[in-house]
């Protein structure tokens, strides 16, 4: 409906300002005098002519009175044709002055045809220039129209993509159902939805996998001890050399599977480890737009940053942001204080909540795999966020630091100077 409008008023535009321009170039007749209101000129003129300095133009005609020896008697404004050859070339009607029946000068009326063909090609250009500021107002308005439903609304499906593609299915889509892209982001809400729901069921089996890992650990170790305790005993015992042997082959291959286990409980603690870390060059002016994107409740005031260069993954550090962020909206729900200084060889930036921060001793836990504080209770979540942060901030020569502040939860990014490493 929208569209339809802006096109018929830019057509309605368009066809006004081809009208004006073919106004503008169609010949125009010469329009001629009134002959009522030049007989007047003529016969006052010949009224008052023994007294021409007294003569008052009661005509809205600019006329020249020269005598029979082509003298100026009269002029009703200066610029006009004073002679009979000049009142020719200008197109200027030439009036014989009669006195008393005899003829006694010239009546010389201004031709202003001219004059009112510049003030209409005046008009008509005006009226092009509104015209084309109007078409120009409009398309500029459906620009800024185009730019806010269609373009901003790609730019955010984008950036929530990009955010889906890092891990991150905290951050919800803003939707407006008024743009073109109503449908098409309730499409992606939905879909972030389900791959959160994925992601807990995967956390959820992968904590299932390492409590069974755990319990067949113990459960293996467990009769394989009592083995290789009854092998060193029979060890000890055996009357022959051969015998002897045969139980310490019991007793190395009874190390061996209790050290096979161990690699198999540990081995679900190493998954996360892979994850990449590219460390480059990084202004500390890219922080801002970071830090920005994660505060996306806009809970804190972002402060401005220190001008350095960092040494760190500008995807990783938007994720270690994003958890972080996330958590505070999701644990604290409250407002977030962020500050920003140089410390020693690094860059500092400390985000605090008012949520009254967590039990001591749940502390030194929180960064690690499947851990969540006492107050996560009820609240959805697989207890990952801050131990990929903190693996992240670890691979890029950086620190994770977490205490009480004053107000609640104190998280302390610690990120690399470049050169400082």
């Amino acid at each position: 409906m929208k569209n339809r409008v802006f096109f018929g008023c830019l057509l309605f535009l368009f066809l006004t300002e081809l009208a004006v321009l073919i106004l503008f170039a169609l010949p125009r007749a010469e329009k001629p005098q009134d002959a009522v209101v030049v007989n007047e000129a003529l016969k006052t003129v010949q009224r008052d002519w023994d007294s021409l300095e007294d003569h008052k133009n009661h005509t809205d005609l600019d006329y020249v009175v020269i005598d029979s020896g082509g003298a100026v008697l009269y002029r009703t404004k200066p610029g006009l044709s004073e002679s009979v050859n000049a009142a020719i070339s200008h197109k200027d009607t030439i009036l014989t002055v009669e006195a008393e029946g005899a003829a006694v000068g010239k009546l010389l009326i201004f031709n202003n045809d001219a004059q009112i063909l510049q003030a209409e090609k005046q008009a008509l250009l005006f009226a092009v220039i509104a015209v084309s500021l109007g078409q120009c107002a409009l398309c500029a308005a459906y620009f800024f129209y185009v730019h806010r439903r269609v373009i901003r609304p790609f730019y955010r499906l984008r950036s929530f993509a990009e955010r889906i593609a890092q891990g991150n299915l905290e951050i919800p889509l803003q939707m407006d159902r008024q743009n073109l892209f109503g449908a098409f982001t309730e499409s992606f809400d939905l879909m972030q939805s389900e791959l959160k729901k994925a992601k807990i069921a995967e956390a959820k089996a992968q904590k299932s996998k390492k409590e069974l890992v755990a319990k067949l650990s113990h459960d293996i170790k467990t009769p394989v001890a009592s083995i290789k305790a009854a092998s060193e005993v029979g060890a000890a015992l055996a009357p022959h050399e051969k015998i002897r042997a045969n139980y310490e082959q019991i007793i190395q291959k009874a190390d061996q599977i209790n050290t096979l286990v161990t690699n198999l409980f540990s081995a679900t603690l190493e998954e996360l480890q892979e994850l990449s870390v590219t460390l480059a060059e990084l202004s500390s002016r890219e922080l801002q737009p970071l830090l920005e994107n994660s505060d996306y409740l806009h809970r804190g005031a972002i402060p401005p940053i220190p001008d350095c260069m960092l040494l760190a993954d500008k995807l990783r550090l938007q994720q270690v942001f994003d958890n972080l962020f996330a958590n505070s909206y999701k644990y604290a729900d409250t407002e977030i204080k962020v500050t920003a200084e140089l410390e020693d060889h690094y860059l500092r930036i400390q985000i605090e909540d008012y949520g009254g921060g967590v039990e001591g001793s749940e502390l030194p836990l929180l960064k690690e795999k499947f851990k969540r504080g006492g107050n996560a209770k009820n609240i959805e979540g697989a207890g990952l966020g801050l131990y990929i942060a903190d693996t992240c901030m670890k691979k890029m020569q950086g620190e994770l630091k977490l205490e009480n502040g004053e107000t609640g939860l104190k998280a302390t990014v610690r990120i690399a100077l470049s050169g400082a490493i």
